[in-house]
């Protein structure tokens, strides 16, 4: 490609240093991940963390469950409770 002026570019010389920009990007972001994953690899308690990483998305998956489907008592209900619990202790039949 022979250089240019800034201001002689145009947006498709524009488009395509974006676009290698970020492919630039993604292969040096490609490339740490790749050393990360062959340093986990390398360790000898993988299995363990393997592990660990599976009860912890577990124990995760379970908490976004029970918080979106535990619906709480009724304010209404819960005070019934109180009401019926407290005269059954005075012996106040309902």
């Amino acid at each position: 490609m022979a250089h240019a002026t800034r201001r002689g570019r145009g947006r498709d010389d524009q488009a395509v240093l974006v676009v290698a920009g970020l492919a630039d990007l993604a292969v040096s972001t490609l490339g740490s991940a790749v050393g990360a994953v062959r340093g986990l690899l390398r360790r000898s308690d993988t299995a363990d963390l393997v592990r660990e990483a599976e009860q912890d998305l577990q124990a995760r998956g379970r908490l976004a469950l029970e918080r979106c489907t535990n619906v709480p008592p009724a304010h209404l209900e819960v005070l019934a409770q109180h009401v019926r619990v407290r005269r059954a202790a005075d012996g106040v039949d309902d």
